[in-house]
């Protein structure tokens, strides 16, 4: 078979910040196969994600909720790719109800790891060592070649396109303006509690950096839209104007491109901060619960900050000591103390029109 003709299809991840990392695996895949096609399975709404990635030829909306079954629906679908004839299949997610689609599209090699019962559904089924590959982007691109093959060295990174016009009209759209640099902070985390700085930790950072004559964006979904409004009201007031609560009030695609206009990004361990990763943003990150030594953000220009607690990481929602120290107890100079060393002349930024 020829690379030119090969069709993937790929069964996306279910999160934000997952989806992002799965571009690794595609970048991989069109380096390997010159000309190969690739489309994406993957709920709707990381739809302005997979449009950004320019080895995606096709996303294809996978219309169920999180968690759902739907046995008829998944079939259905399988049965309407049958006439793509794609030649392989990657599934990603280790759920039984991922791998449905492919087998019922009845796709001749169907790749993943062993999960949920998916014996007969995969057919290329693939034991993972999590010590060998301690990373979920070398989970994603160990996929994607033979079983046991070496990684590729150095990992390809993400790396998501900008479309100037689409993002000219966010910022129009939203009542924004460029005129001072921009730090943005994502103090939200969709996983947990136990992912959240103290919003008041990210006031002081915004306050010092409005002090320094920058604006600040803070970016998030709708459930952040109330925290995001506490870090700004707890600044003093002369600074407050210079402060936008964007939380709730954007889209995915619009979020995508406000970041790209970032001169600084503080974030959590979240989507948000793998799609600031990925745009290549100077990025400053805090880690409470989780580690970088598993989802890294995938760019140079990155500092991690962490206390490193004997109790962490614990990849729990939420404190099972009840305390969360792990964030509670890291102070915002830390931060401000990072982002001085990816910027070193930060308050001098000449902002780009």
């Amino acid at each position: 078979m020829s690379t030119q003709s090969l069709k993937i299809l790929v069964v996306g991840p279910s999160w934000v910040g997952d989806m992002v990392m799965a571009q690794t695996l595609f970048i991989h895949l069109a380096g390997q196969h010159p000309g190969c096609v690739i489309d994406v399975l993957a709920p709707a709404w990381s739809r302005p994600l997979l449009e950004r990635m320019p080895q995606v030829r096709r996303a294809i909306d996978l219309p169920l909720g999180h968690g759902a079954l739907q046995l008829s629906v998944r079939r259905q679908l399988g049965l309407t790719l049958r006439v793509e004839g794609y030649d392989w299949a990657i599934t990603l997610p280790n759920s039984f109800k991922s791998a449905l689609v492919a087998a019922w599209a009845r796709i001749p090699r169907r790749t993943g790891w062993r999960g949920e019962m998916r014996y007969g559904l995969l057919n290329d089924l693939r034991v993972l060592d999590k010590q060998r590959y301690p990373l979920m982007i070398e989970r994603f691109i160990a996929l994607g070649q033979d079983a046991g093959a070496a990684l590729p060295s150095p990992l390809p990174a993400p790396r998501l396109e900008i479309d100037p016009g689409s993002r000219a009209q966010a910022v129009e759209s939203l009542g924004l303006n460029r005129e001072r640099p921009v730090l943005v902070l994502c103090p939200g985390a969709e996983f947990g509690e136990a992912k959240r700085w103290p919003e008041a930790a990210y006031a002081q950072v915004a306050k010092a950096r409005l002090e320094q004559g920058w604006q600040v964006w803070i970016l998030g979904s709708d459930k952040d839209r109330e925290g995001a409004e506490r870090i700004r009201q707890a600044l003093p007031d002369s600074l407050q104007s210079c402060c936008e609560n964007l939380a709730g009030r954007t889209v995915l695609a619009q979020a995508v491109d406000l970041i790209s206009l970032a001169n600084a990004v503080v974030s959590n361990d979240s989507g948000l901060m793998h799609i600031a990763a990925a745009l290549h943003r100077p990025l400053v990150v805090v880690y409470g619960s989780t580690s970088p030594a598993f989802t890294p953000p995938l760019n140079p220009n990155h500092a991690v900050v962490s206390l490193g607690l004997e109790c962490s990481p614990c990849f729990k929602r939420d404190c099972p000591l009840g305390h969360t120290n792990c964030l509670k107890q890291l102070p915002s100079s830390r931060v401000l103390e990072a982002l001085d060393r990816l910027l070193p002349e930060a308050a001098a930024i000449e902002v780009k029109s």
